[in-house]
């Protein structure tokens, strides 16, 4: 049952994505900024730890788990350090994604010819 929690909600949240760009005519960017915003206003809310918790893997793999996740290093580390310390706990929990981003897509640029 667990499994299917997490396909429908990570596919609703991917209709969601869908219904954006197709209706509202927003770009890819805009609606990937738009789950970062949301992710991150909820877990300010509180609400996304308890969606993560009913959906699994469904709530953690979207983009919105970034924004969740950038918020929560961030409030983590402000209480310990104050005020710098949301800089310094943004990257904390979001490194190790960023960083493998970076990784494959200069193997990607190898292999392919990149456009720009």
């Amino acid at each position: 049952m667990e499994y299917l929690i997490a396909f429908v909600t990570g596919g609703l949240i991917c209709i969601v994505g869908q219904l954006l760009l197709d209706i509202l005519k927003f770009t890819p960017a805009h609606v990937m900024a738009t789950f970062v915003i949301i992710g991150s206003i909820l877990d300010g809310f509180g609400i996304y730890d308890k969606f993560i918790e009913f959906a699994g893997a469904g709530a953690t793999v979207p983009i919105t788990s970034f924004g969740h996740s950038l918020l929560h290093g961030a409030m983590a580390e402000a209480e310990k350090h104050g005020f710098i310390g949301i800089g310094m706990g943004m990257f904390k929990l979001t490194s190790g994604g960023i960083s493998a981003a970076i990784v494959f897509a200069f193997f990607v640029a190898l292999i392919f010819k990149p456009k720009g």
